[in-house]
C-alpha cells in the first residue's frame, strides 16, 4: 500500500491538480480540536473561507465524543448550503461485464472470476422503462451506466441517443460510459445528456494499487472535458480499498480543484473473486466522518453516498444525512440490491427532510 508523506504529498498533488499543500506539522501531530473550535471551523467554511489540508488532517483524525461534534457541525454546512432538500438518483446497468479494465474492486472486470451476469447493451424502450421506474421512487437524476473502457461503436451510441430522447425532460438524464471522446459525448449531448458521471475512484497517490490498464490522467481528463462541454459533472471514488486517510483527503481536494457539481462517496462492498474480496468494509463512525469533513472541504456540492452505504454503515444509515450528505441513491446499484424504496423514502421523511424535486 502506498502512504502519502509530507515529502511526497507536493509530487502527487501537483499531478493531480490539487493546490492545498500539506505542513510538515500535518503528519507529525494528532490534534484533538475542541468542540468550539470545530464549530468555529464550521463557521468559518459558511462564511466561505474554505479549509486548509492540515485542518482537514486534524477533523478526520478525530476520535472519541469528538466524532459527534465533528458530525453536528458538518450537518450545519449541509443545511446552509442544501436546507432540507434530498437528492435522489438512480441508475440502471445498461450493459453488464467483460469489462477490459482491471480495477481491483469491480466485480465486472474481466480479469476476475466472479458471478456478474454479462450482457450487451439493452434496448432503448428498456431503458426508459428504467427511468420510468426512477420517476415513481422520486429520483430527480437518472444514469446509463456501461461496463468498458468506453462506448465506441456507432450502433451503441445510436441506441443511447435513442434511449435519452424516449426519457424525455423532467428527469435529469445522466450516462456513466467511461472515458469517451469528445464526438461522442457532443452527439450524446445532443440528444438530451445533461449530465456526465465518471469517477476517479481513489486518490493519484494510490490508484496504481487500483487500476493499471488506464492512466489517472484519462480519468481527470474525462472531466475536465466534460465540465468544458457544459454538462454537469459527477466525480467521486469509493472509500475503503486500503487507502491512508490522508489519500481521502487527497481525492477530495482533487475534486475540488476539478470544480465537479457533485460527489458519489461509495463505500467498498467487497465482491467475491475480486482481489478486494477479503477487505473489510469500512468501520460506520469512520465512514461518517469521511462524509462529514467532505462537506467541510465541498461546502456547496452535491454529496451523494451511493454504493455499499447498506453494508458499510447497516443501522446508522440515517445518519449519512446528519453528517453532511444531501443525496444518495435509491433503487439497486450495478450488482447489488439496494434497500427497498419505500423504506429509503420512510426514513428521509422521520428525519424531517424532503425529496428534492418532489
Amino acid at each position: 500500500m502506498l502512504t502519502i508523506t509530507k515529502n511526497n504529498y507536493n509530487l502527487y498533488a501537483g499531478n493531480s491538480e490539487c493546490s492545498q499543500q500539506i505542513s510538515d506539522s500535518c503528519f507529525m501531530r494528532r490534534t484533538l480540536l475542541n468542540s468550539d473550535e470545530i464549530f468555529k471551523t464550521a463557521e468559518r467554511v459558511i462564511a466561505g473561507e474554505g479549509i486548509s489540508y492540515q485542518t482537514a488532517c486534524d477533523l478526520i483524525k478525530l476520535k472519541g465524543g469528538r466524532i459527534y461534534d465533528l458530525l453536528a457541525a458538518g450537518n450545519r454546512i449541509r443545511e446552509h448550503f442544501k436546507g432540507n432538500r434530498v437528492s435522489l438518483c438512480s441508475i440502471v446497468n445498461a450493459k453488464s461485464g467483460r469489462c477490459p479494465e482491471d480495477c481491483s474492486f469491480c466485480g465486472q472486470s474481466a480479469f476476475y472470476n466472479t458471478d456478474a451476469t454479462e450482457y450487451g447493451l439493452i434496448e432503448p424502450n428498456a431503458i426508459a422503462e428504467a427511468a420510468e421506474k426512477a420517476r415513481g421512487m422520486k429520483s430527480r437524476e437518472f444514469s446509463i451506466v456501461t461496463s468498458g473502457t468506453r462506448v465506441e461503436s456507432e450502433k451503441e451510441l445510436d441506441r443511447l441517443c435513442q434511449a435519452l430522447q424516449k426519457i424525455g425532460e423532467g428527469m435529469e438524464r445522466c450516462a456513466s460510459l467511461g472515458i469517451m471522446t469528445k464526438e461522442a459525448l457532443l452527439k450524446l449531448k445532443e440528444a438530451g445528456l445533461e449530465s456526465y458521471h465518471h469517477n476517479l475512484e481513489t486518490a493519484r497517490s494510490y490508484f496504481p494499487n487500483i487500476c493499471t490498464t488506464h492512466d489517472y490522467d484519462d480519468d481527470v481528463n474525462t472531466v475536465k472535458m466534460a465540465t468544458e462541454m457544459g454538462f454537469k459533472t459527477c466525480c467521486g471514488g469509493i472509500l475503503g480499498l486500503g487507502e491512508t486517510l490522508e489519500q481521502r483527503l487527497e481525492l477530495a481536494f482533487t475534486l475540488k480543484d476539478l470544480g465537479v457539481d457533485s460527489i458519489p462517496m461509495n463505500f467498498l462492498n467487497p465482491i467475491k473473486g475480486t482481489k478486494m474480496e477479503g477487505m473489510k468494509t469500512v468501520h460506520p463512525l469512520e465512514g461518517l466522518k469521511a462524509i462529514a469533513v467532505y462537506r467541510f472541504i465541498l461546502p456547496d456540492k452535491n454529496i451523494i453516498v451511493s454504493g455499499g452505504r447498506e453494508v458499510t454503515f447497516r443501522d446508522l444509515q440515517s445518519m449519512i444525512f446528519m453528517a453532511g450528505a444531501n443525496g444518495t441513491l435509491i433503487g439497486n446499484y450495478l450488482l447489488t440490491k439496494g434497500r427497498k424504496s419505500e423504506e429509503l423514502l420512510q426514513m428521509i421523511e422521520d428525519l424531517g427532510l424532503e425529496v428534492e424535486g418532489y
